[in-house]
């Protein structure tokens, strides 16, 4: 087989800025078919509730559902699923929820308030949500490592009610991921997928309970109904291509960075993987990796697409250049793979997860690190942050103001409510003013 061929760029050639953004450039097509495919399954939840699901769920998933109580899975489907588990397998689920339910635990949010020298008290109050929707691919994309990602962090944060949809096409479950959901705490498992499960979790059917926000990752159906039903609901996130970003001294093993560079190119064609380093012998060793390697991966075809595509080699000057570049990258994946990891991310500014060290592999922040894998893509880590416990909890704000506080401050009310013309505001707090 050729030789793959990857995009190099220097980072000290004149046109370097445009043609880093025409590498990060991806446009998914707005594909307006899909767009008013899913209004109108979303209209149809919305208007005949089960039977919509019902009807949906036979016609894609190619199942041959009467009632709706067929839809939902017993906890003790789940639990079975756990028991029957090879004993690896069931070990390995173990590791992984307990690190990251320990991780998870240091998130928390705490209520606090503190008390003014005239006995107003000011402060904020934190709940959890209510009830969250869980969306869990099925069928070839069966992933309990999402599973846990997302549950954890809703349960450990209190939410009430977590309630999973998931598609099983041909009434085919996967027991790795029935298994994950009781480890985690799934309250309530729904064979639904697709648009029509996100708008069952968005306004709720006579079966599936409304949430307040849905999160867990999904095809472009389920992406798109997550968008139109935003506002409705909270949502997690969209996310784009996954992405790894590798800054290397060159001293690491080549083979190992090649296969960190396809951890997440097989991902899908469009996923983005890009090494960068100030050393030529190191971009050559693992470009003489890469294509000894690619023909021993099962999924060689998806990485070939991947790397060719939308991958890249970065040649720079040094390693706070190449941090420099990676801010401007702002990548969902970060791996520091130099001498001392710890400096060089003192200037990274921009990244859904940094991975320090030669031996961090990403992967390992995929499955049981503990740290959330559901994180920003496609730049969004410049204002965003990886899933956890704060997203399933809510803010208010606490304001008990004493009879003397309330006089001082609404002298201050009045004056900026008049000066924007809102008399009834001023009015309100001039009210409580004790020599008005």
């Amino acid at each position: 087989m050729s030789f793959l061929n990857i995009t190099k760029l220097d980072a000290s050639s004149a046109n370097f800025k445009q043609q880093l953004k025409q590498l990060l450039a991806f446009n998914e097509s707005d594909d307006r078919d899909i767009h008013q495919r899913v209004l109108d399954i979303i209209a149809d939840v919305r208007k005949s509730g089960d039977k919509a699901i019902i009807d949906y769920t036979n016609r894609f998933d190619h199942r041959n559902v009467t009632q709706a109580s067929e839809l939902e899975l017993s906890q003790h489907v789940l639990k079975a699923a756990w028991e029957n588990l090879p004993v690896d397998q069931s070990q390995a689920l173990q590791v992984a929820e307990d690190r990251i339910r320990s991780y998870a635990e240091h998130q928390k949010i705490q209520s606090w308030q503190y008390t003014e020298s005239d006995g107003t008290v000011l402060g904020q109050k934190v709940t959890p949500l209510d009830r969250v929707g869980l969306y869990v691919p099925g069928g070839k994309a069966s992933y309990p490592s999402s599973v846990l990602m997302n549950a954890i962090p809703a349960k450990v944060a209190g939410v009430g009610e977590l309630i999973m949809v998931v598609p099983t096409p041909y009434n085919e479950t996967n027991d790795l991921v029935l298994a994950a959901a009781f480890l985690a705490g799934v309250d309530r498992v729904f064979t639904v997928g697709g648009a029509q499960a996100i708008a069952g979790l968005a306004y709720g059917t006579e079966m599936i309970p409304a949430v307040a926000k849905i999160v867990g990752p999904g095809n472009i159906y389920v992406a798109t109904a997550k968008k139109l039903v935003f506002g409705q609901v909270g949502i997690d996130m969209i996310a784009g291509p996954s992405e790894i970003l590798i800054i290397c001294d060159g001293k690491t093993n080549p083979d190992w960075i090649a296969m960190d560079l396809f951890s997440q190119a097989e991902h899908d064609e469009n996923a983005q993987a890009i090494l960068i380093s100030h050393d030529n012998d190191c971009l050559n060793a693992v470009e003489q990796s890469i294509n000894a390697l690619l023909s021993g991966m099962e999924r060689s075809d998806v990485i070939r697409a991947s790397l060719s595509t939308r991958g890249a080699f970065i040649k720079v000057e040094s390693l706070k250049q190449a941090a420099d570049i990676a801010n401007i990258i702002a990548p969902e994946h970060l791996e520091l793979s130099v001498e001392n990891a710890e400096l060089l991310s003192d200037s990274i500014h921009h990244a859904g997860a940094i991975f320090m060290g030669r031996y961090t592999a990403e992967a390992l922040g995929d499955y049981c690190a503990g740290p959330n894998h559901v994180l920003p893509t496609s730049g969004t880590a410049r204002f965003s942050s990886p899933l956890g416990v704060y997203d399933f909890q809510k803010r208010s704000s606490l304001i008990n103001c004493s009879q003397v506080g309330s006089d001082k401050l609404a002298r201050t009310a009045s004056v900026l409510a008049r000066g924007e013309g809102l008399t009834a505001h001023a009015k309100s707090a001039e009210y409580r003013i004790k020599s008005f």
